[in-house]
């Protein structure tokens, strides 16, 4: 497990004309972004073949990220046990190095995803505006410094993110969502706060305090991103109480 402190901004370049110990120094910080990790045994057989031509120089930074992406040894650890969304908010730190700057970038990495698959998403996100603005073709992605984020907004909900450990918060709901739905998601189950051991007359109160907080035009935003599925499975973390006031929620018009 990669401590939260090697998503610190921390810049690592390498070109052709690397000698071979950057090149491993990079390898590394490689798969402390994007895997959270160090490769296993099984997965570094898995790996060999763009690992090679990574320290032999015949292939970049941004090429290995891509082959990495692409892996079902990255596939297997974030995308199939996870919502869409939690993927893409995932994908968003491990190459870009923030969380999703708002609910239409979200949307729109999430069409991209629904209508050309997981490979695509990826390839998109590595050949967008802000990953060459920030890397190039031969820095590892990092955290950016504190005065480049699109909003305080971003750089909060990113702190969080980068700070948080693999799976911490589950697989299904995104920063942004449970942070507009005022959520605790924390240990992988989200709940209001204070639902354990709140009367029913408090959960009302808490229900009103909700809306007035988060209001029901975010809450119709966050959930128009999620699919049908993904919706099933927000729901199923859940309790019935969460569920009701949930559907309390949805009962107030969008503007």
């Amino acid at each position: 497990m990669t401590s939260t402190d090697a998503f610190s901004v921390k810049e690592i370049t390498v070109s052709r004309q690397s000698p071979g110990e950057e090149r491993q120094a990079a390898l590394h910080q490689i798969y402390a972004q994007v895997l959270e990790r160090q490769p296993y045994g099984f997965e570094r057989k898995q790996l060999a073949k763009i690992e090679a031509e990574f320290l032999r120089n015949k292939i970049g930074v941004k090429r290995f990220l891509r082959e990495l992406g692409h892996s079902e040894v990255y596939l297997n650890e974030f995308y199939y046990n996870s919502s869409n969304q939690k993927f893409i908010e995932l994908c968003f730190k491990h190459f870009i190095g923030r969380a999703p700057s708002d609910q239409a970038e979200m949307r729109r990495y999430c069409d991209i995803l629904m209508r050309q698959g997981v490979k695509a998403m990826i390839t998109a996100l590595l050949d967008s505006e802000d990953y060459s603005k920030h890397f190039g073709c031969f820095t590892v992605p990092h955290a950016w410094a504190e005065d480049s984020y699109p909003s305080p907004r971003t750089f909060w909900e990113t702190e969080v993110l980068l700070h948080e450990l693999h799976g911490r918060r589950g697989w299904i709901v995104p920063t942004m969502t449970w942070h507009d739905l005022q959520l605790n998601c924390d240990g992988g189950s989200c709940s209001l706060p204070g639902t354990s051991i709140q009367s029913s007359h408090s959960l009302r109160t808490t229900a009103a305090a909700t809306v007035a907080i988060s209001g029901a035009e975010a809450l119709h935003q966050v959930l128009s991103t999620m699919g049908p599925q993904d919706l099933e499975a927000f729901a199923a973390t859940l309790s019935a109480t969460e569920r009701d006031k949930l559907r309390h929620l949805l009962m107030q018009p969008a503007r």
